[in-house]
């Protein structure tokens, strides 16, 4: 781990120079693992961890080994936030999605200084409110909306977090994320390959034609954009 001097997380990034310089001596720099586990649902939260790089995945699983992500946390966003603000318990699995690098510190020294800057809690609050409403758009979007929609919605919101078109990612993770069958992804996956949308070999896929893309997903990627947008001013 190294000591952080200069935040490049957006979230950290939007705060006044006296709340970062509260934050920034007990930040430090750790790696995102591809397929790491960071937390399983129920257990305590000791780490607050604010993207710089790579994709949190908050993730639901259930009994008989389905899972669904429900949200996905980037370098707009924070994860364990919410431990600073009441409780220490997540209630998802959090797995990475994609690997980079974080910003971590000690879930008490942000409840410290949640407490002592009001500016400070209320960009944690709002933070909730967006990942809240992108929680339950994704409910939404799993409930009502066709295969297709829902894997374009999910690698459009990849491609931004990852600001790179180009995505490590297998078939079958896909399909885990989305809560569908593999060839279920495959035949969407192959249908866009077909139309000159995406390009996929062996474990990568790669966005070739973003506006295409777009026009495929459903309104919930915008609407998770613009909640983002309106909740927190982030550019």
């Amino acid at each position: 781990m190294e000591t952080i001097t200069r935040p490049r997380n957006q979230l950290l990034s939007s705060l006044s120079a006296s709340d970062f310089e509260l934050l920034r001596p007990h930040l430090e720099t750790t790696e995102l693992m591809q397929g790491d586990v960071i937390v399983a649902a129920g257990d305590n939260l000791s780490r607050v961890y604010f993207p710089d790089s790579g994709i949190i995945s908050l993730v639901v699983s259930l009994a008989a080994g389905e899972m669904v992500e429900v949200a996905m946390i980037g370098h707009d966003s924070v994860f364990g936030g919410t431990a600073a603000l009441d409780g220490a318990i997540s209630l998802t699995d959090a797995i990475v999605q994609l690997p980079g690098s974080a910003s971590t510190l000690e879930v008490e020294q942000l409840r410290i200084i949640a407490d002592h800057s009001v500016a400070s809690r209320t960009t944690l609050i709002r933070h909730e409110q967006a990942l809240f409403a992108q929680t339950q758009q994704s409910a939404a979007c799993n409930a009502l909306h066709s295969v297709e929609a829902r894997l374009a919605r999910c690698l459009l919101r990849m491609r931004d977090l990852a600001g790179n078109s180009k995505l490590p990612l297998t078939q079958d993770f896909l399909a885990r994320m989305i809560g569908v069958q593999r060839n279920s992804v495959s035949g969407v996956a192959n249908a866009l390959q077909h139309a000159g949308i995406l390009k996929y070999n062996r474990g990568h896929i790669e966005i070739t034609d973003l506006e295409g893309l777009k026009r495929v997903a459903c309104e919930c990627y915008g609407a998770v954009e613009e909640q983002y947008k309106r909740l927190l001013n982030l550019e």
